[in-house]
C-alpha cells in the first residue's frame, strides 16, 4: 500500500502532466504543489512510484508520466467528480430541453457531451429489450398493405410495410388495433411475443391471414431491434490530441468506426449495475485499437433502471473528474427528458 504522501505526490502528478501534457519532474512538483516535503524526498517517493509501475519514464525526458496503472489509482481513490458549475448546468438543460423526439434528444446530447468534455461522444439508442411499449398503430395505405408503427415508453418510433394476404376493412383495422393495443400497452418488449401468440384465435377464419400477417411484422420487428443503434460525434476532437496517440490515430478511428466494438463498450458497463459509472483505461479495453484511450461511460433512463449507455472516449491522459463529472450530469439530463417525454 503506498503511504498518504505517495498518492499525493501521484495525484500532482497526474494533473500536471494532464494540465500542461509535459512529463514532470520533481522541481515542478514542489514549486506548484504545496507537499510539505523537500525535492529530494519527491524525488525518492517518484522512484518508489516507478518501481512500482504507477509512473514511467518517457525515453526523452527527465520527468514522469503517469501510466494505465496510476491513472486506474487516480480515479479510483484520489479523483472526485468534479461537479459543473450553475452556468454549465443551465446550458445542458436549456440546449436538451429543445429537443423534439427521441432521434434529436440522441443527437443533441451527442454533440453537447463532444463539446462539453472535448472528445468523442458514444450515446446508445435506449435498447428496446429494455423498453416498454407505448401505443402500436395500424394505418391503411392500400386495401392490402397497412402501416405498423411502433412506439416505446422512450420515445423511440418503428415503422414496418405490411403486405396482407387480402385486403383489410376499416372494421377489422380498428378492432385488431384495440385487441393488440389492449394486450401489449406498458408490458415489456420482451414480454410482447407470448402476450400475442394466441391473438390471431380469437378473428374470424377468413381475418386470421392478415392478423397474422401484421403479428409476424411486429415480431420481426422486435427480433431486429435487437440489434442495438447509436450515434457519435466529435470524433476531430481526436487531432487535437495526436501526441496521446504512440504511432498514429488510425487504430483509435478504425475502432471507433466499428459500432460493435463501441456498444460492448458500453454494453459491459451495464453489468456493473445498471446506472454505475465504468471507466475502462488504457489496456483494460480489450479492443487493440483502443489501447492509448479511456472511455468513461455512465447508464441513462427514467428512475433506477439504465434503458442505455452514453460516454465518451479520448486519451488517458484525461481531466477524469472533469470527464466524469460531464457525463454523469448529461445522463441525469437524458433521463429525466425520457420521464417527462
Amino acid at each position: 500500500m503506498l503511504s498518504e504522501r505517495r498518492l499525493e505526490v501521484l495525484r500532482a502528478i497526474v494533473q500536471d502532466y494532464v494540465g500542461t501534457e509535459e512529463p514532470v519532474g520533481s522541481k515542478a512538483l514542489t514549486e506548484r504543489h504545496q507537499l510539505g516535503v523537500s525535492p529530494a524526498t519527491v524525488r525518492n517517493d517518484m522512484a518508489v512510484l516507478e518501481d512500482e509501475g504507477f509512473i514511467a519514464q518517457p525515453h526523452t525526458s527527465a520527468g514522469r508520466i503517469p501510466t494505465d496503472k496510476g491513472y486506474r489509482l487516480f480515479v479510483d481513490k484520489l479523483a472526485g467528480v468534479k461537479p459543473l458549475s450553475a452556468a454549465e448546468r443551465r446550458a445542458i438543460q436549456s440546449f436538451l430541453d429543445g429537443a423534439v423526439d427521441l432521434d434529436d434528444v440522441v443527437g443533441r446530447t451527442v454533440r453537447l457531451l463532444a463539446q462539453l468534455t472535448r472528445q468523442v461522444a458514444v450515446v446508445q439508442y435506449p435498447s428496446l429489450t429494455r423498453s416498454t411499449v407505448r401505443h402500436v398503430e395500424l394505418l391503411s395505405l392500400a386495401p392490402a398493405r397497412l402501416m405498423l408503427v411502433l412506439i416505446t415508453d422512450t420515445g423511440r418510433v418503428e415503422q414496418r410495410l405490411v403486405d396482407c394476404p387480402a385486403p383489410v376493412g376499416e372494421n377489422l383495422l380498428a378492432d385488431l388495433r384495440a385487441r393488440l393495443n389492449s394486450r401489449v400497452v406498458g408490458r415489456r418488449f420482451t414480454d410482447v411475443p407470448h402476450l400475442v401468440q394466441d391473438l390471431g384465435d380469437s378473428f374470424e377464419p377468413e381475418d386470421r391471414g392478415a392478423v397474422s400477417t401484421v403479428l409476424s411484422t411486429l415480431l420481426e420487428t422486435l427480433v431486429e431491434e435487437k440489434e442495438e443503434r447509436l450515434m457519435i460525434g466529435g470524433t476531430a476532437n481526436l487531432t487535437r490530441f495526436g501526441h496521446d496517440f504512440p504511432l498514429t490515430i488510425r487504430p483509435v478511428l478504425e475502432a471507433l468506426e466499428e459500432h460493435v466494438v463501441l456498444l460492448k463498450l458500453l454494453g459491459e458497463a451495464k453489468e456493473s449495475g445498471g446506472m454505475g459509472m465504468t471507466v475502462r483505461i488504457g489496456h483494460e479495453n480489450a479492443h487493440e485499437g483502443l489501447n492509448a484511450t479511456s472511455v468513461v461511460s455512465v447508464g441513462y433512463g427514467s428512475g433506477d433502471e439504465a434503458v442505455a449507455k452514453l460516454g465518451v472516449v479520448g486519451p488517458t491522459r484525461m481531466d477524469y473528474p472533469g470527464t466524469m463529472g460531464a457525463v454523469r450530469a448529461v445522463a441525469r439530463y437524458v433521463g429525466q427528458i425520457l420521464a417527462e417525454s
